[in-house]
């Protein structure tokens, strides 16, 4: 299903989007509720299945409504609309059809039966419109969740892999099936501390029973089950296959982890988290904030998967990073408001990445001779440019035992941490592979902590000889502004880097689109305010890496290993 948002913002368009849907997604949207008004003058909605208006209450926030005839002035594309929906839905419904072509009064019933088959069958989008902001719109979307979205019973087993053998594994939403359930998010809770919400997919789980947590290898006990509603809690016994609950006292668990039985081990598909692409310093403002302040960071940081915090080995200083100002400002503010930690912060920073752009080959050992025994490992490795957005890669070539088995994974730490730290000015490399093709070892000198070392060595120096590159994260960015004004934003636009994706006319606004490097938008929504007398807005998302200008570079590098 589709939500419409924001239909009381300038420039909004819910016909528009439903074209977009057509042309920009290939998605069949078939709109179940239309808008009354837009923007100012949003202030209900038609809700199709029933044929009545809903209008809601501005003083109570959307908290009250009425639901009333529809005014005379939509009757007929409201019909209009109900006819197109009806027609997307009839061939689920054979007795739904013949009504239809009947021209015979069809139950809200038999609608939402056509309109669930429809959605489940994946071959139309029930679409609707509303204002979360302003708790328009958003019952009807809750409603329709119930009503439209497959069970856990209608969908087919869900697959994984056998963290040992990598075969493939299958669980079926069956309570005699072996547990298995997903980790997906992370709470810290003033009152019972950390709640992880998990999904169970198969079987079920008691209170005080005992889970592994494949991430880890580990084992965790079950504390309190809880059923949580919005900010409510219920304390539960049991959760069956199908139910969404949180645990409390599961002590190390992430979000994406996978939890399953001890004897039935499965590793379920991982959540992929965006890299942060901005960093800001931050530092107590008294002696009593230190300790403080290090708790609320780790706490908010195994909340939110895309917040990291880093604190420099040399100076001591503490970085935090995430995906915008607007994200670490609302952390920031969340230390102040939840964990009483008053901070200085720094001027944001962008997170640039380092990559190379050559192959190089390096042969590299490690010796070290102390009394007893000493330290040896011989790697030799293949450094090249991987696939842009596609990260570290390691491909282990070593056939004849000339490097024991168990110094791969330690040679590939010491690269993985070698690249943490970048050879320009220190910054994480990325879109690399790396390929151990040969090597030695000494049957009493080698350790797992020599070859890790010999990997974090090789790496640095064939990262020198690979023309090492800087890359700036660059950003997607859409622009709604009223025809006056698209000159100077899209002028400002391209004096900021930026470059002109597409353009697209909603009544009396233009939606630009267009990828601008992030250290270029520092400031942007105040510029915007000002050359558009606040009538544009805009929003902003990362799309990915690419090599900074060579001037732009040189400033970066400069003021970086000043």
């Amino acid at each position: 299903i589709a939500f419409v948002n924001k239909m009381d913002r300038t420039g909004a368009d819910f016909y528009a989007v439903l074209d977009a849907m057509r042309t920009r997604l290939g998605a069949n949207p078939v709109a179940i509720t239309i808008p009354i008004g837009a923007g100012d003058i949003f202030t209900g909605l038609i809700d199709l299945i029933s044929m009545k208006a809903v209008l809601y209450n501005e003083q109570s926030m959307g908290s009250l409504f009425e639901e009333v005839d529809i005014p005379d002035d939509m009757q007929d594309i409201a019909a209009e609309y109900r006819e197109k929906m009806l027609e997307a839905v009839a061939d689920y419904d054979d007795h739904l059809m013949e009504k239809f072509l009947a021209g015979e009064a069809i139950p809200d019933e038999e609608v939402r039966a056509a309109l669930r088959a429809a959605t489940v069958d994946m071959s139309i989008v029930p679409t609707m419109c509303g204002s979360a902001f302003k708790n328009k719109g958003v019952q009807r979307l809750l409603d329709a969740v119930t009503y439209y979205l497959p069970s856990p019973l209608d969908v087919p087993p869900v697959k994984g892999h056998h963290p040992d053998t990598d075969a493939i594994e299958e669980r079926s939403c069956e309570e005699n099936a072996p547990f298995a359930a997903l980790a997906f998010k992370i709470q810290t809770d003033p009152f019972v501390g950390k709640l992880t919400y998990f999904r169970v997919y198969s079987g079920k789980i008691k209170t005080g029973d005992t889970i592994l947590n494949v991430a880890t290898g580990k084992k965790e006990r079950m504390g309190r089950l809880l059923q949580m509603s919005a900010n409510k809690r219920e304390d539960i016994e049991e959760v069956h296959a199908g139910d969404i609950a949180a645990a409390i006292g599961l002590k190390k668990i992430h979000t994406g982890d996978s939890l399953c039985d001890i004897q039935h081990p499965i590793v379920l598909e991982k959540i992929t988290f965006p890299e942060p692409v901005i960093s800001i310093a931050v530092e107590p403002k008294s002696k009593g904030d230190q300790e403080k302040m290090g708790t609320a960071l780790e706490k908010l940081a195994e909340e939110d998967p895309t917040f990291q915090v880093r604190t420099d080995a040399d100076t001591g200083q503490t970085t935090i990073s995430g995906m915008g100002e607007l994200h670490l400002e609302i952390l920031i503010d969340r230390m102040k408001k939840e964990f009483k930690v008053e901070c200085n912060v720094g001027t944001p920073q962008v997170a640039y990445k380092e990559s190379i752009t050559r192959s190089v080959e390096q042969d590299q050992r490690f010796v070290r001779q102390t009394g007893g025994h000493g330290q040896f490992a011989h790697i030799k490795i293949r450094v090249e440019p991987n696939e842009q957005g596609k990260g570290y890669e390691f491909v282990n070539e070593i056939v004849g035992g000339t490097i024991p088995k168990e110094y791969i994974n330690p040679t590939s730490q010491g690269i993985q941490d070698a690249m943490k730290n970048g050879v320009l000015a220190g910054y994480p490399m990325e879109d690399i592979k790396v390929t151990l093709w040969d090597g030695g070892f000494h049957e009493v000198d080698s350790s797992e902590m020599a070859f890790k070392i010999a990997g974090s060595m090789a790496l640095k120096e064939a990262a020198r000889k690979a023309n090492p590159i800087l890359l700036e994260p660059i950003m997607r960015v859409e622009v709604v502004v009223p025809d006056d004004y698209m000159g100077d934003v899209m002028g400002n636009l391209n004096s900021r880097r930026g470059r002109i994706s597409g353009m697209e006319p909603r009544r009396d606004a233009q939606v630009i689109r267009a990828t601008v490097p992030l250290s270029e938008m520092f400031g942007y929504a105040t510029t915007l305010r000002s050359i558009t007398q606040g009538r544009a807005v805009f929003t902003m998302e990362f799309s990915h890496y690419e090599e900074a200008p060579k001037s732009i570079a040189e400033k970066v590098l400069s003021k970086a290993n000043s």
